[in-house]
């Protein structure tokens, strides 16, 4: 079957059934020129096999915690190729299931002449897809992506990317409780949050057992990086908040089964065959594969010991990483786990992550994509109030002032990227030098794809080239949420900090001597948007466009949403400006003049 040929949708959705051999998956995570991986967590050990084209390509399972899963290596494929592929364990077909109402899986390799189609967005909640589901968190959007690409009604992506919050450890659903609630007391810390890798584990599998997202996992490449609700809401905001939660008497056991599970569940499929054999843990798994014989690799305390030790240094261990895609660059950056918090020199990343993130910020790429959870260019208005706050939690106006700062920012999430200017100073310089074609030939643009606000906007560096040589346009555009609606009173002061209230809030900066004011200032040039999204970033050329996709239910029709279209913008090359093909849906407020 080809990718458009439409399949049957599924009168409903189900979880994996937890006695089968396979748990979960596959997900087809990383994909190149010539290879791909396969992930899947089975039931038992054993040897997992993915079939391609007559050819096999296997993997012993490793186990953490008791649980049991495989990384296969794909390669040898040829550049721009699709193949349908199967999956066993042990000898038996596992995937696709018999009778599946989807299409086979496929692997398609990288075609350096075929322009990317990017799919990314954050936040997203695993709460049924029934009315009531739909009443409190909306209509999941990437879930009726999924139907609508099984059907044959839209163009396959190349790649989605996960900015954040692939689970909520902090606010569970009600199947999460009731897991929980079967294996402790609930009144006793840390209540009905995620306690420790049991429990992730079975929040991944809620988070990925859906039928229609598990299919869309198999057959488009993934990649990932956490935010603070994978681990807990304001992970890492500031030294005061981390002096506060390591007093907990949970807290360690979280983290250490948050960080160990996101390295087994989402990390190890960003990395790239010649990546995992370089990784100080997966070596292991590789090494094992070579031995003869033998048990089950437990990778149990090599994790854990690795997720204590990232905590405690994070210069030991890197998150971020690197996709390349032919025509652009993706540069996916670990925007919580490598702060400096230090209240007198505090930055979103520390020196070694931000040496990292230097060498691979170049050009001689047609458009050079980063990928960072928190986004880089908020609107104004709220860029500048979190740079305010920053300024009174470091005492410049005392300490009863700096205390109530500090509330502040944890009580309304003033930790984005404003409030650690010397890393966004020096982050925004790299980028600027990248325009100016100071490192290579400039891209036509440079985006940061961004999410965790929940809602979604486009901002853009003003008249680059005119003011500051560059280029290359330099754009931020966010996609929050995939699932998980912001309450309406937010959406109002969200809003005004995009547009009535920039020109209050830089006022103030700029009679104060302490709030640092941006080099390069910028603008929200459309949105923002608060619906359920999930956005594609197609390139054409050098020109850009990308799509806000929704769903809808229509005709009473829980189990089959309808994709619809929340915003379109074009990107045009750097001689151009943006301008918005379709505003957002009725609810929506009107973007208003730029201010």
């Amino acid at each position: 079957m080809s990718e458009s040929d439409a399949a049957p949708d599924p009168t409903q959705d189900s979880a994996p059934d937890a006695i089968a051999p396979l748990v979960l998956g596959p997900m087809l995570r990383y994909i190149g020129e010539t290879d791909a991986t396969v992930w899947v967590e089975t039931s038992v050990s054993g040897v997992v096999t993915v079939h391609v084209d007559g050819r096999d390509w296997t993997a012993p399972t490793f186990v953490v915690k008791g649980h049991h899963y495989a990384l296969v290596v794909v390669d040898g494929l040829e550049s721009g190729g699709s193949w349908e592929y199967a999956v066993s364990i042990d000898g038996t077909p596992v995937w696709p299931e018999p009778d599946a109402a989807y299409p086979p899986p496929r692997i398609r390799t990288i075609d350096r002449a075929r322009p990317t189609r990017l799919l990314f967005g954050s936040c997203r909640t695993s709460v049924p897809h029934d009315r009531k589901g739909h009443e409190t968190n909306g209509v999941d959007a990437l879930r009726t992506l999924a139907l609508a690409l099984a059907r044959g009604e839209e163009e396959w992506p190349d790649l989605v990317a996960f900015l954040g919050d692939q689970v909520y450890a902090d606010e569970t659903s009600e199947a999460m409780r009731e897991f929980i609630a079967a294996r402790r007391d609930l009144d006793e810390p840390p209540g009905e949050e995620i306690k420790d890798y049991e429990e992730y584990a079975h929040l991944y599998q809620l988070a990925w057992g859906d039928e229609a997202n598990r299919w869309l996992l198999s057959t488009v490449p993934s990649c990932m990086i956490f935010d603070d609700h994978d681990i807990r809401d304001d992970w890492n905001t500031s030294w005061t908040w981390h002096e506060e939660i390591n007093r907990t008497p949970w807290w360690h056991e979280r983290l250490m089964g948050g960080l160990s599970s996101y390295w087994v569940y989402q990390h190890i499929g960003n990395l790239s065959p010649s990546q995992l054999a370089e990784d100080e843990v997966y070596a292991r798994v590789l090494d094992g594969q070579h031995a003869s014989g033998g048990d089950e690799l437990d990778l149990t305390e090599a994790v854990f010991d690795l997720a204590r030790r990232a905590d405690r240094h994070p210069e030991v261990y890197r998150w971020s990483y690197r996709r390349d895609l032919g025509d652009s660059r993706l540069v996916v950056v670990d925007s919580r786990a490598a702060r400096v918090l230090q209240p007198q020199h505090r930055s979103m990343l520390d020196p070694d992550e931000m040496h990292w993130l230097d060498q691979q910020l170049t050009g001689d790429v047609e458009h050079l994509l980063i990928g960072t959870s928190l986004p880089f260019l908020l609107p104004p208005g709220l860029h500048d109030l979190e740079a305010i706050d920053e300024a009174l939690a470091m005492g410049t106006r005392g300490r009863l002032v700096a205390a109530g700062a500090e509330k502040a920012r944890q009580s309304i999430d003033l930790e984005h990227w404003a409030a650690f200017n010397d890393g966004f100073v020096e982050v925004f310089e790299m980028v600027m030098e990248v325009a100016r074609g100071e490192r290579g030939r400039a891209p036509a643009s440079i985006v940061f794809l961004s999410g965790d606000v929940h809602n979604s906007y486009v901002a853009e560096v003003v008249d680059a080239r005119t003011r500051y040589g560059a280029s290359s346009r330099i754009v931020q555009a966010v996609c929050s949420p995939i699932r998980n609606p912001m309450p309406r009173m937010v959406r109002v002061m969200m809003s005004a900090f995009a547009r009535g209230l920039v020109r209050p809030m830089r006022f103030v900066t700029r009679h104060s001597k302490h709030v640092p004011e941006p080099a390069y200032p910028w603008v929200v040039t459309d949105g923002p948007w608060f619906d359920n999204c999930l956005a594609e970033l197609t390139v054409q050329g050098r020109d850009l466009s990308i799509v806000w996709r929704g769903g809808e239910i229509r005709g009473g029709d829980d189990a089959h949403p309808v994709l619809t279209t929340v915003a379109s913008v074009r990107l045009p090359g750097p001689a151009g400006s943006p301008r918005t093909e379709a505003a957002g849906r009725v609810g929506s407020p009107s973007p208003g003049p730029v201010s």
